[in-house]
């Protein structure tokens, strides 16, 4: 049964308990939250509003304090059904409108637990499997800019007649072995493995390919890229604009990255690029925050609000139209294929039993077909109301609290991982803002959300990208910061057999995700070399800490 047990008791002057069949999060010899004895502040990693009491397997499920006291509770549980359900290909019901083409059926599939990804263990890329979190990353290696022939989340499933825009039977991860400097080993004699994925993506699993459309070899590679966990988002979201621009300059001062800023984003103390949305906003700009490769500003138009529309071409009232390639490549192909021809009077009379649409009715088949794909008009599939209430459940997760809070062990770990500087970029705390909701979208007023104003939170992250210089490295090299917060709850969360950290999944567990930062270049490297100087006990004590957070 679902847990809930969240602690408000400044604000609410109470404890809020659900009924449980787990146990409460470990305290020392009094369990309860609001225990008499004091607890360190970032025991509360979300805050006094944000803070769930769970180390069980839901522990990243929970509502902060903020949704109930708003009131908004049900909403949240509607919320949480349209990411945990699976869409359907009917054009009636629950959660209709799947396709013509998509990446997974539901979130869940690439957040199991609502947490990181899991890594993909299977010789062959099966997104069928859930907590399969990765996605396909298909660049151009010159520019190391997106394909414009594939969707930039790229689409390997098909609603007939339609068809697969990649065969993900093709498509193979070797997962190689690397050897470190250090040949993989502490001073100690204490040794561990590093492995990365490598992604084999032959031209024969492109759809459009096969259809002739000219794709050289070697015209483009193929990297992973994990989900990360969205529990705590909305805390993330209510940092101040201008606290993140602090953090920027104040980096910019100090100069302590071989790599410096991504100067792309910010240079001389101020701003080059921010996020914008010109299409359903007005254009205003707003700092970065989301994705490793930082190319969201606010969560009401980030990964989840943008998501929830293209991993399923579910459209809504903002999005009415389908979420396909740059180079109009699919639905070019698509239009001439015999076979999608065959069917597709099958397919519209569902779509559009009573012909409202004329172009997709009259003319050719090929008219059709194209007519249909490129339209900016579609049926809205989710409603308003549905997709308010996906955005209260994805700005009210609340965190886990820090768990063994008590254990000496914890306290030296934290107190050595500040000490060999991984607490820069893995800042500890921020205090959010008035959390006024900003929307590039222009989609929210604010009112029908929740807000976490005025909290300490404890996500270990600098909201800034940095260079790690790994083998086989992210596309581009640069990579936000991500949240530590939460993430010793993995494996018990997801089911995941490994830990799964960094942006692959590559490291199993955090010992292996801490040397993954040593490289010669990398913005981390002192610190590793810190690392490697302490003992196998100090190091297990890091160890701990990080699980512990």
């Amino acid at each position: 049964m679902k847990c809930n047990i969240l602690f408000g008791a400044m604000l609410l002057g109470v404890v809020t308990i659900a009924c449980s069949d787990d146990n409460e999060i470990n305290n020392g010899a009094n369990n309860k939250p609001g225990a008499p004895e004091e607890l360190p502040e970032w025991y509360y990693a979300g805050g006094e509003l944000g803070t769930a009491y769970l180390a069980t397997y839901n522990a990243f499920e929970q509502p902060t304090v903020a949704v109930e006291q708003s009131g908004m509770y049900q909403a949240f549980k509607n919320g949480e059904a349209l990411f945990e359900k699976p869409f359907m290909s009917n054009n009636e019901g629950v959660r209709k409108g799947l396709g013509p083409v998509y990446i997974r059926t539901s979130c869940l599939h690439c957040h199991p637990g609502y947490g990181h990804g899991k890594r993909v263990e299977t010789p062959t890329f099966e997104t069928e499997q859930v907590g399969n979190g990765c996605l396909l990353v298909v660049y151009n290696p010159e520019t190391e800019g997106y394909v414009s022939w594939l969707s930039g989340m790229p689409q390997s499933h098909a609603v007939a007649p339609f068809k697969n825009p990649l065969d993900e039977s093709q498509i193979t991860i070797d997962w190689l072995h690397y050897q470190d400097e250090w040949g993989n080993k502490f001073e100690d004699g204490e040794t561990y493995e590093l492995i990365y994925p490598e992604v084999n993506m032959p031209r024969e699993a492109i759809y459009v390919y096969n259809q002739g459309y000219d794709i050289p070899e070697g015209s483009y590679a193929v990297k992973l890229e994990s989900t990360i966990g969205i529990y705590g988002t909305g805390l993330l979201d209510a940092i101040p604009d201008d606290s993140l621009k602090a953090e920027y300059a104040k980096q910019e001062r100090d100069n302590l990255m071989k790599n410096g800023l991504n100067k792309a984003f910010f240079e001389n103390g101020e701003w080059v690029s921010q996020y914008s949305n010109g299409l359903q906003g007005d254009g205003t700009k707003y700092p970065r925050r989301y994705t490793y490769a930082l190319s969201r500003g606010p969560l009401q138009d980030a990964a989840g609000a943008n998501a929830i529309w293209n991993i399923t071409n579910v459209t809504r009232s903002d999005r009415r139209y389908h979420y396909l390639d740059a180079a109009g490549s699919y639905a070019e192909y698509s239009s001439k294929d015999p076979e999608v021809q065959a069917g597709f009077e099958e397919y519209i009379a569902k779509v559009d039993p009573n012909r409202v649409y004329p172009e997709w009715w009259e003319g050719t088949m090929e008219e059709r077909i194209y007519a249909y794909l490129t339209a900016k008009n579609l049926p809205v599939e989710m409603s308003d109301d549905e997709y308010t209430d996906l955005m209260v459940w994805h700005r009210g997760l609340a965190v886990p609290a820090v768990r063994d809070i008590d254990n000496p062990e914890i306290a030296k770990g934290k107190e050595l991982f500040e000490q060999i500087g991984c607490a820069y970029c893995h800042r500890p705390s921020w205090t959010t803002g008035a959390d006024e909701i900003r929307d590039p979208a222009k989609f929210f007023d604010g009112d029908e959300l929740p807000r976490h104003p005025y909290q300490k939170i404890w996500p270990y992250t600098d909201m800034v990208q940095h260079k790690l210089m790994m083998k086989n490295d992210i596309r581009g090299g640069w990579c936000r910061t991500t949240p530590l917060w939460g993430r010793g709850l993995h494996q018990k969360c997801t089911g995941a057999t490994t830990s799964d950290r960094l942006h692959d999944c590559r490291a199993r567990n955090v010992i292996e995700a801490i040397m993954w930062h040593g490289a010669p270049d990398s913005d981390a490297r002192w610190t590793v070399e810190q690392f490697r100087q302490l003992s196998k006990d100090e190091r297990d004590a890091i160890v701990a800490f990080i699980d512990a957070i």
